[in-house]
């Protein structure tokens, strides 16, 4: 008999795991975007101005995502948290939004370069007039935790009557905070530096419905991580909604 109660706990997590069920509101929340480098002098003052938003605005309200991009590897300092693809991403946004080049540290706000993030009144205004748009668009994300760790499910988009579909993808992401490293080399050499919304990895849904599923590494800290799930116009840039919510746990 203990045998048979053991066998079932064993069995009961992979069959009881939680299912969370997130949708976004009615109203247009702020998708913030920073492109940013370890390798990069300049950038760590943007990486502590996106922490200042862990807790102040919610998630309704804004979206911050942090792509660490690989283009700064070279100069002597290998960016843990950089990826090709988020160099990909921003070279192709530079393209749809007709920039002449891509930078560090680069700000965008739903889709759109903001070079006036080292002002709060600015900010606070790009975001509100962000805020004041009807939604555009419907997100709708149930997830799960796999045993095994990282996060699963399946991500949809309802579009308002009259959005065209044409060149709208849904992307889904999962991020996490409390992230740091100590740089021996290169630019920041000397320099402990912290990250917050770190894009860990993320997903590319072209016909605004499927699944998704991010394999856990060995650094993740689900306590620390979130799932971002946002519409764009991946020819213009626009971003028509965004979501973001807690890694479903048990």
């Amino acid at each position: 008999m203990r045998f048979l109660i053991l066998f079932a706990a064993m069995l009961a997590p992979a069959s009881t795991l939680a299912e969370c069920t997130v949708r976004s509101s009615d109203t247009t929340a702020a998708l913030v975007e920073l492109y940013t480098s370890e390798g990069c002098s300049s950038c760590p003052p943007a990486d502590r101005w996106l922490s200042t938003f862990v807790n102040p605005l919610g998630t309704r309200r804004v979206v911050p995502l942090a792509f660490h991009v690989s283009y700064w590897d070279y100069i002597g300092w290998k960016d843990a948290y950089a990826d090709e693809r988020h160099t990909e991403r921003q070279r192709a946004l530079a393209t749809a939004t007709g920039a002449r080049m891509v930078y560090t540290p680069q700000v965008m706000i739903a889709g759109r370069d903001f070079r006036g993030w080292t002002s709060e009144r600015a900010v606070a205004e790009a975001i509100e007039a962000v805020n004041r748009q009807p939604a555009r668009a419907q997100i709708e994300i149930v997830s799960r935790t796999p045993a095994e760790g990282g996060a699963a499910g399946v991500a949809s988009v309802t579009l308002r009557p009259g959005v065209k579909a044409d060149d709208v993808a849904l992307l889904v992401a999962v991020t996490q905070n409390g992230l740091s490293s100590r740089v021996t080399a290169g630019e920041n050499r000397g320099e402990k530096l912290s990250h917050s919304f770190a894009v860990r990895d993320f997903a590319v849904i072209r016909n605004l419905q499927g699944a998704f599923s991010f394999r856990p590494k060995p650094d993740w800290n689900l306590r620390q991580m979130s799932l971002v799930a946002f519409v764009q116009n991946l020819k213009t840039g626009e971003v028509l909604q965004a979501l973001s919510a807690p890694l479903c746990r048990s």
